[in-house]
């Protein structure tokens, strides 16, 4: 077997072991001739595609075009080349974002396609429902053992630190670091009310190896520890570890985005019983470990 990895030196996929993990200068996922003859040549049997044009609020709702067609292109292209070329399993990633903004709690499967997404990402949020579109609709005509995941907020070593278009984990700590260099307040974007799932990426990659080995249904596979951190709490936690002694303050004319959006782990619970999952205080402080050893070339 021979495993590609989509996306392998970002978050998920810097964690998850792969045969290939190129970089976007040795494969272009938007050009789908050159998808299908890196598959071809190496003989690619198995694909974890966590590849993605990605970002946070504000990166979603400034760059809504952009977000949707890069990721309709890569997605679409990665999906037809694993089925022209024959490649046996496709793992790909969604999002909890996917989710329509009135879906009722906790967020199921089968609700995905029951209305409009959040209007702060809802051209990222219909990008990633294509995957499941395309997933099913390639196994119903071609008999193509695709299947998609949906993880909670993800974290961890190599996550992006960039302001500009960083989730909020990495967001809170980089802008924790700031405010204890200058001396000044640490800023949180929003009422800092909102509650979220969070799971460790090393967890991800352990599950996400569980699933390309193990599950086999058209169903979307949702990870998430079932725990709900408000982001207030998060950021608390963030500047404890980070010995931050100032105040803490709230902007609430940036938007919180969905106020909740606790997600149905059923599926995991049944099929994995044992797993244990990294606790958010372990988490962060592993997240942060990495982020001060490699601060200077995240931050120049």
């Amino acid at each position: 077997m021979s495993l590609l990895v989509t996306g392998g030196r970002g978050l998920v996929g810097s964690a998850i072991n792969g045969d290939f993990k190129p970089t976007r200068n040795e494969l272009d996922l938007m050009d789908l001739d050159a998808i299908v003859a890196y598959l071809k040549e190496r003989h690619i049997t198995e694909m974890i595609h966590c590849a993605a044009k990605v970002g946070g609020i504000k990166a979603n709702m400034d760059q809504l075009g952009e977000f949707f067609y890069a990721n309709t292109i890569i997605n679409t292209n990665v999906l037809e080349a694993a089925r022209q070329c024959g490649v046996e399993k496709v793992v790909s990633f969604m999002s909890t974002c996917v989710f329509p903004d009135n879906a009722t709690y906790p967020l199921t499967p089968d609700q995905i396609h029951n209305g409009e997404p959040h209007s702060s990402n809802y051209a990222y949020a219909y990008a990633k429902r294509m995957l499941d579109v395309q997933s099913r609709a390639y196994r119903d005509q071609y008999g193509c053992n695709f299947v998609t995941v949906i993880p909670c907020n993800i974290y961890g070593p190599h996550d992006n630190f960039d302001l500009e278009s960083s989730h909020v984990i990495p967001a809170l700590i980089r802008k924790c670091d700031t405010a204890i260099e200058d001396r000044t307040d640490f800023v949180i974007w929003g009422t800092g009310n909102p509650w979220r799932e969070f799971i460790y990426v090393g967890d991800v990659a352990e599950i996400t190896t569980w699933v390309l080995k193990n599950y086999n249904e058209p169903t979307p596979f949702i990870m998430s520890p079932d725990d709900e951190v408000q982001i207030s709490t998060i950021a608390q936690t963030i500047a404890s570890v980070m010995g931050f002694e100032g105040n803490i303050v709230y902007d609430d004319q940036y938007p919180d985005g969905q106020l909740k959006k606790p997600s149905d782990s059923s599926t995991l619970k049944q099929l994995l019983p044992d797993f244990q999952f990294t606790s958010i205080e372990n988490g962060l402080e592993q997240a942060i470990g990495w982020y001060q050893t490699h601060r200077k070339e995240i931050t120049t």
